[in-house]
């Protein structure tokens, strides 16, 4: 990685996680009312169980030091290719996406489907900066790409 490159990378990483952090407290938020009602639709518990397993499920197969919540990988990171990773290179990104896809169902319509297509823009952003510096730093990584979908197997 040129040393040239790593303010930019942290200051941009920086505001992404900042968007994303936002987002993800925005919609418990959004949310919290209905579900203080009981007003929680089976769609939303079954989206809540995949996140949770997806999640549980992508820390049995990467070690936590090896996570960075920064689109900038760890110079000391493996990369991963076995479990969830095997078929999406962004199986975390997966399970917020899933998760907030939950929350949205239990909020207001317009803000709740609103946060989540943001939230799924900022994913999508910085995943695509994360892609380009793991390339950078694992050889092995364009092959890998062009073997996995970004976050939804098969499709996307």
């Amino acid at each position: 990685m040129p040393s040239s490159s790593i303010p930019a990378r942290s200051s941009v990483g920086a505001l992404l996680v900042t968007l994303q952090l936002g987002l993800m407290l925005l919609l418990p938020a959004l949310a919290a009312p209905n579900v203080l009602l009981g007003r929680i639709p089976p769609g939303a518990v079954v989206l809540a169980a995949l996140s949770f397993g997806l999640f549980l499920w992508t820390l049995a197969h990467n070690r936590l030091g090896n996570f960075n919540i920064r689109p900038t990988p760890r110079p000391s990171g493996v990369l991963v290719t076995s479990g969830p990773y095997r078929r999406v290179r962004h199986p975390m990104y997966t399970a917020v996406l899933l998760g907030a896809a939950s929350l949205a169902l239990m909020s207001p319509a317009l803000p709740g489907w609103s946060a989540w297509t943001a939230l799924a823009l900022v994913l999508r952003v910085k995943s695509g900066m994360e892609e380009r510096w793991l390339s950078e730093l694992h050889a092995g990584y364009a092959s890998y790409r062009r073997h996995s979908k970004r976050f939804i197997p098969w499709i996307f």
